[in-house]
């Protein structure tokens, strides 16, 4: 079943509920993420909702996390290579080593022969190319099956709606980047499912299609045949489970975390739920082993096959969760995300790979609230001041044509403020998560750009009411520190546009920013937000602020050997191979990047711009103690310009790198000293880069064209 040019009705819904699905069950499974069944029962009971808050957890609920960043990050090999159907496994393992932070970021580093992603993605740094990379051969036949590939492959699917083929194909060459045998074949199955669920209801049809895709003589087809043979056996899902711990158990299939066991509970929780999404998440979350991992991909294929309607069928899922998610990656800004802009990233490349064009609703403002019940990341502010005040909710006013974000204020007054806010960096409640994953992420706003919202007020409205925009800033000790918008005046039954240039908060990283409304009299309403968006230039100098703190330095994204902070210089990075240190967004365009630097043994150092990961950037750089150069990073160093220029260890030059359009141009201590034309990245943040030693600087500047 191929599907060209023809895509769901409901395909967007569908995509934002398969995401929704996922993150529900990854966060619902993490607090208890390998425990066996025995002691779940025990300790925990059958699991029906979140732990996090429970006595013998205590955590946040929305965490970093290698099921998360590994499927809505793989996925992007696909636009980062011209959004091609026939995109290779080699392409894809391109993609790892152009977003994966060694040792910090995506995936499970616990060293090479016992965690499968690790191995694999040491043998892809050594020059081994997908799908060598995690072979049987190359890495052994326990290594190479483990779960790894099956937890990743959602992605590829929510791209390929109603077409398993396409989905599995995608699937097969994804998960031989750093797995092969039987655990491919698991992947091939759940993205196969997927795919279909668009436009399939039937969960044994479903299940037929999808293992007409593996060999049949493989141990997934076996896998699957016996537990649905259980299933006709067994009315009750406990024997079923006991029936795979006997014949499918971690005693039999070893390793960390074996695929097949975990397939098995998949399917057991499929079979078993009676089409409910909160009682499949029950079964496979009770079942343990990798709790988060199963949770993850059952929430998908829920999402995706019975829409947001399967979702809200049962408890609330959707506002602990607020739409967050985090994705560190190497791309810092496209950390700090939301469940509906990553399904808009994927529908885009579902619709590129059927030809069609993008879509961006409200003029591609970044929080638009379109999707029914999204709200971005948007939460009541609980200070002392506004507490109990606000509640919010995804609502289409009458006569308006859009969903909308309603903030509901209660009783507010002389005092009382109501605020809503999204991050837009690494949040408070996220500085330490704890667990195997950093949140690394850089800021998605920056000084000098233009903030706005486009606001109504109620028909119902009692009173005039107060509304201004704010942003919460990292200060002095790492402390939140507001900064705000003129007041703008909204009567009731009005409409608005707020418009705010950020201030120069000195080097401090905005946190969030945010609606605020106050009124001179008690009174309750509701302001609508149709959308938030931002435009214009980052206008900033990066560098330590005055005060103490280190969400300044948070800010970087560090692919160094040693990013250090303790010397005079605020910044001074050391790297035997290239090492970068970046910050910024990807609607970074037309600047002018300078700063002045000191090279200590260095063989080449500079500065970067419109840097979108590890591989991928422009450069600035001072060569071998006689040469200047415009470099492209597109996977491997190609040379655009270059000049002879002596230059000396332990001595600054000031380096300024322009790039307008396609045309790059290279200074050096004032002087303009190479050009070229390249159109090959058109955004992106900026930084500094070293190699074969150490570069010392003290500010970075960031200025328009």
């Amino acid at each position: 079943m191929t599907m060209t040019n023809a895509l769901p009705n409901d395909y967007i819904e569908r995509v934002y509920a398969g995401v929704l699905g996922k993150l529900i069950g990854v966060y619902l499974g993490r607090p208890f993420e390998g425990w066996t069944y025995e002691r779940i029962t025990r300790e925990l009971g059958d699991v029906w909702y979140y732990l996090h808050e429970h006595e013998r957890f205590s955590r946040a609920l929305v965490v970093t996390d290698d099921d998360i960043s590994g499927t809505f990050t793989f996925v992007r090999a696909l636009p980062d290579h011209d959004n091609s159907p026939d995109l290779s496994a080699e392409q894809i393992g391109a993609s790892w080593l152009n977003y994966i932070i060694e040792d910090r970021t995506i995936l499970w580093w616990g060293g090479i022969g016992n965690s499968t992603e690790h191995t694999a993605y040491a043998r892809l740094k050594s020059g081994v190319p997908a799908p060598a990379s995690g072979s049987i051969a190359r890495n052994g036949a326990v290594i190479a099956q483990q779960i790894g590939a099956q937890i990743f492959i959602d992605g590829w699917a929510l791209v390929s709606p109603g077409d398993p083929e396409r989905a599995a194909a995608l699937a097969q060459r994804a998960a031989s980047v750093s797995h092969d045998g039987e655990a491919i074949y698991a992947a091939q199955v759940i993205a196969a499912i997927e795919a279909l669920a668009f436009v399939e209801r039937d969960l044994d049809a479903l299940i037929d299609a999808a293992v007409r895709l593996i060999p049949r003589d493989s141990l997934v087809y076996r896998t699957i045949a016996d537990v649905r043979e259980w299933r006709t056996i067994y009315p009750d899902w406990r024997a079923a489970r006991e029936q795979i711990a006997a014949h499918y158990g971690y005693d039999k299939y070893t390793g960390v975390c074996h695929v097949i066991p975990n397939h098995a509970l998949i399917m057991l929780s499929l079979l078993y739920c009676a089409d409910d999404f909160q009682r499949a998440q029950m079964i496979v979350n009770t079942s343990g082993w990798d709790t988060d991992c199963n949770a993850g991909n059952v929430g998908c294929i829920m999402g995706i096959k019975n829409g947001l309607a399967g979702i809200e069928a049962g408890p609330d899922w959707r506002t602990p969760i607020a739409d967050r998610l985090y994705l560190p990656t190497a791309d810092g800004a496209r950390a700090i995300t939301d469940a509906v802009r990553e399904t808009y990233h994927l529908v885009n490349i579902g619709r590129a790979l059927a030809g069609l064009e993008a879509v961006a609703p409200k003029a591609g403002a970044p929080f638009h609230f379109s999707l029914p019940g999204s709200v971005q990341g948007f939460q009541p502010a609980e200070t002392h001041d506004t507490h109990g005040i606000l509640t919010l909710a995804n609502v289409q006013p009458p006569d308006h044509d859009a969903r909308v974000l309603a903030l509901r204020y209660h009783k507010l007054a002389p005092g009382r403020a109501a605020r809503a806010s999204t991050a837009v960096f690494i949040p408070p409640h996220a500085l330490d998560l704890g667990g195997s994953y950093d949140l690394i992420a850089s800021p998605r706003l920056y000084s000098g750009q233009t903030l706005h919202a486009r606001l109504m007020t109620a028909a119902t409205n009692p009173d005039p009411v107060q509304v201004r925009l704010y942003v919460n800033i990292y200060g002095a000790d790492d402390q939140l520190v507001r900064s705000t918008s003129e007041t703008l005046i909204c009567p009731p039954a009005s409409a608005h546009d707020l418009v705010w240039t950020l201030p120069d908060t000195g080097g401090d990283p905005l946190a969030e920013i945010g609606i605020e409304v106050c009124a001179d009299v008690a009174t309750s309403g509701t302001l609508y937000v149709d959308r938030v968006w931002w435009t214009g230039a980052p206008q900033i100098t990066l560098r330590r602020p005055a005060h103490n703190g280190n969400m300044w330095a948070r800010a970087w994204i560090d692919a160094c050997d040693q990013f250090t902070t303790r010397w005079d210089e605020s910044f001074r990075i050391s790297s035997a191979q290239r090492g970068t240190l970046t910050q910024g967004a990807d609607d970074w365009r037309d600047l002018s990047i300078s700063a002045a630097i000191t090279l200590e043994t260095a063989t080449l150092g500079g500065i970067s711009a419109r840097a979108g990961g590890l591989q991928r950037y422009y450069a600035l750089v001072l060569i071998d103690g006689d040469r200047v150069a415009l470099i492209r990073q597109h996977d491997a160093t190609h040379l655009l310009a270059q000049a002879p220029f002596a230059w000396s260890h332990s001595r600054e030059y000031a380096l300024r790198l322009d790039v307008q359009g396609s045309r790059l141009t290279g200074y050096v201590d004032g002087q303009a000293l190479v050009s070229a034309d390249d159109a090959t990245f058109t955004s992106g943040a900026a930084g500094y880069l070293v190699e074969g030693g150490t570069l010392m600087s003290d500010a970075l500047s960031v200025a328009p064209l």
